[in-house]
């Protein structure tokens, strides 16, 4: 990856629906090698797809709340089973394994304390292997980004 291909991703990264002339003339190239190093940059896997970015709140899902979950135990059934569980539940935005005291970090969205109440009861403790649930609220968002530093 170069420097142009750095470029290209960062004016992507703030304008995903970038027209390819517009990419182009930011970057400083002709519309056609631009278009070859974008299509490049997905086959390498780069760029993994192109999504709108949405306001919770106004989205009527304005509660973020972050679990740490911590497994029963770490036999491979188990994570196995709690993973594939987490990934059909839509209102987990994200879950990443971690180390330290818990297993794992989950971002969820729910509508309100009782979508939440809802969330916890109906469907994250019917999920197999969970041995302990911690739950902290977010009150406000200070920065939220997608965007990769690349420089």
């Amino acid at each position: 990856m170069d420097s142009t291909d750095r470029r290209l991703l960062t004016a992507l990264q703030q304008d995903g629906r970038i027209s390819n002339q517009a990419l182009a003339d930011q970057i400083g190239l002709s519309p056609s090698p631009c278009l070859r190093r974008v299509r490049a940059l997905e086959e390498r896997g780069l760029i993994t797809g192109y999504a709108a970015l949405l306001d919770r709140t106004k989205a009527g899902l304005p509660i973020t709340a972050f679990l740490r979950i911590k497994l029963a135990n770490h036999a491979p059934a188990t994570v196995s089973g709690f993973e594939k569980a987490i990934l059909r539940l839509d209102e987990v935005l994200e879950c990443h394994l971690t180390s330290g005291a818990e297993d794992y970090l989950l971002q969820v969205v729910v509508d309100s304390q009782a979508g939440y109440e809802r969330f916890m009861r109906e469907r994250l403790h019917p999920v197999p292997g969970i041995a302990a649930v911690e739950t902290s609220f977010a009150f406000g968002t200070v920065k939220r980004t997608t965007a990769l530093p690349l420089d």
